[in-house]
């Protein structure tokens, strides 16, 4: 099993119940590929480097995860279609 880390920008225009829902459904998604969720760190709410759907601010959140290496592919494609969600990365971690 490897470590990833993805990272998830989650609009800051939708209510805190729908913030936490779009992370509870990505953690879902990494344990329905197989993945095992070791922790979700918030970052909170900050600065955009540039607009991004007329949004200046966003909520910034961390999750490390252990999966295989088909695993990330499988999580971003579902994550790319969630709408809270204005950008993502799922990057490896080195061991």
């Amino acid at each position: 099993m490897n470590k990833y880390e993805l990272a998830l920008v989650v609009s800051a225009k939708i209510e805190d119940d729908a913030r936490t829902e779009a992370v509870e459904k990505a953690k879902e998604l990494i344990a329905k590929f197989g993945g095992n969720v070791t922790n979700v760190e918030e970052a909170g709410k900050k600065r955009l480097a540039y607009e991004i759907q007329k949004m200046k601010e966003a909520f910034y959140y961390f999750i490390q995860f252990d999966a295989e290496s088909d695993v990330p592919a499988q999580v971003e494609a579902q994550v790319r279609i969630m709408e809270p969600v204005i950008r993502y990365l799922c990057v490896r971690q080195d061991a």
